[in-house]
């Protein structure tokens, strides 16, 4: 899509978004059911379901002596044939006596590699001497930024996907530096990092957390996110924080001149403390953006409290800070489509969970910024969506990394009960030559989808009765009618969508090419039974 075509959609978009009867020109992009943007009626019992992920093994647990229990601020993607992952490395001695066992030291960014997303390494780089040896992972310490006076504790890497990158700078790190504001790293091989300019490329905000920037391949720009306070004041050093923790975005076409900032909005959520954000573009469908903030809640000393785990930690915690003790977080999930308007679940994507140990921390449930397809446990199941989260934060000498799995593109879902639900879509316009669902049903449950025109009536050839109960679990299920899945008759033309659900969720759909009807050969008739 080029620049002028993007422009036109970015418009069409607020247009549609003002006017509920506003034509959705969704061409051939991918939609997920993560929102109520293409959504005019459910009923029957139909909703929008959001999905919690299945939590899977620990890959990495950072006890190394230069690591410890306070790391985090997590990076992770896929570069070719390897996995990337960044954390900073930190240890807290005040969580309590099994913390002692280990002294704190600076704070360093630290890196892990996988052949997989599953099983994750420490390469030993060589590069900065810990305790007497290199034989370490430690990629930045604080004397290697200290041109910026940069914070290895507050740091984002991330690949340039702008095309227009140099190859000697296509692995970049946000990093926080004096003056105060943001800085950029930049390295050729995401390895050695080398400081890109002395001076902040943006300079009003707390920073205190996770502060990313990433290259937007939809919008042909780059777009951050970052920490602010909702009542914070700059001095021009530092950042006096008033208000509750919240998320501040800016866009830039060379990641130097930035247009002026916009503080989060969100469509039906009350102001909550989101510590992290974790947004990115998501891969299969860049329109939309994901986020996966860490949501800070202070419950106070009460008896629930009281009886969560570890209540002798909690205690040493709350002599160095009251809130140390009794902050527990969660993780959230939210989507927007212009990065600035988000619709945010208020229910829980990750909670805390049963573990009795180590759990219900401050700290835990930081969901890594990005996520990667990793290999079903399932054997010859589709690929899953893995995802990374924290646990074990203030505990011990280490930080536990704990695997997280989604089906792809299954974080929410069009889901209908037994009985039957439906979702009529606002009019929209594709192209394309056949209609497909990544979609699940029960072994009894189905799917049905009808064409509606655009005054809702049912187009002949694509009524509910023309559309055989589709049934199972497919990616990339191809629609099909009495007469066929070839829709090419209808694309560009303004239409509606209705599906009627029977104990199934659909995650997404997407109009693509037409492909020919397949050639199935027919059952053959059962031989009579012997008597």
């Amino acid at each position: 899509m080029n620049s002028l075509a993007f422009l036109l959609l970015t418009v069409a978009s607020a247009l549609e978004a003002a006017d509920p009867g506003a034509v959705i020109a969704i061409g051939d992009r991918r939609e997920l059911l993560v929102d109520q943007f293409l959504v005019d009626k459910l009923s029957d019992g139909a909703r929008l379901q959001l999905h919690q992920p299945v939590p899977r093994e620990i890959v990495l647990h950072t006890d190394a002596p230069w690591e410890g229990n306070a790391c985090g601020y997590q990076s992770v993607f896929q570069d070719g044939e390897i996995y990337r992952m960044y954390y900073h490395g930190g240890h807290y001695r005040h969580g309590g006596k099994p913390a002692e066992a280990r002294p704190d030291h600076p704070w360093f960014l630290c890196y892990a590699e996988s052949d997989d997303g599953i099983h994750w390494r420490r390469p030993e780089l060589g590069l900065f001497e810990f305790e007497g040896s290199k034989a370490n992972n430690i990629i930045l310490r604080p004397e290697s930024v200290a041109a910026i006076q940069g914070d290895p504790a507050h740091t984002a890497v991330f690949k340039d996907g702008n095309p227009d990158c140099p190859a000697d700078a296509r692995y970049k790190c946000v990093i926080v530096g004096k003056p105060h504001g943001l800085y950029l790293l930049e390295s050729a091989d995401g390895i050695r990092f080398r400081v890109a300019g002395e001076k902040p490329v943006i300079t009003q905000g707390a920073f205190d957390s996770e502060n990313l920037a990433f290259w937007d391949p939809l919008r042909k720009e780059y777009r951050a996110y970052w920490r602010i306070f909702t009542a914070g004041v700059a001095d021009g050093t530092a950042w006096k924080p008033e208000g509750i923790r919240a998320i501040r975005t800016a866009t830039s076409k060379d990641l130097l001149t930035w247009s002026p900032p916009a503080d989060l909005k969100y469509v039906d959520s009350p102001p909550e403390q989101l510590y992290t954000n974790q947004i990115q573009s998501y891969y299969r469908a860049p329109h939309i953006f994901m986020g996966f903030p860490m949501r800070y809640t202070d419950r106070g000393w009460s008896e629930s409290m009281m009886a969560l785990p570890g209540l002798e930690e909690r205690q040493a915690r709350a002599k160095a800070s009251p809130r140390y003790g009794t902050a527990v977080t969660d993780g959230l999930f939210m989507t927007s489509r212009d990065g600035v308007l988000f619709h945010r679940w208020n229910e829980a994507f990750l909670r805390p969970g049963p573990r009795r140990q180590g759990s219900w921390v401050y700290g835990d449930n930081m969901v890594f910024w990005g996520m990667v397809e990793t290999a079903s446990d399932l054997g010859d199941a589709p690929n899953d969506l893995s995802l990374y989260a924290s646990e074990d934060y203030w505990q011990g000498v280490g930080v536990s990394f704990r695997r997280l799995t989604l089906r792809i593109d299954g974080f929410v879902s069009l889901w209908g009960p037994a009985r039957g639900g439906e979702m009529l879509t606002r009019p929209l316009s594709f192209d394309g030559g056949n209609l497909t669902l990544n979609a699940a049903t029960s072994a009894a449950g189905s799917i049905q989808v009808e064409i509606q025109d655009g005054e809702g009536q049912p187009i002949p050839g694509y009524a509910l009765a023309d559309c055989p109960e589709i049934f199972g679990d497919d990616l990339a299920h191809v629609v099909r009618w009495r007469e066929g899945g070839d829709v090419r008759p209808l694309s560009g033309k303004t239409v509606r969508l209705r599906f009627v659900l029977k104990d199934a969720d659909l995650y997404s759909f997407q109009f693509v090419p037409y492909q020919p009807e397949p050639v199935r050969a027919q059952p053959s008739a059962a031989a009579p039974a012997k008597p």
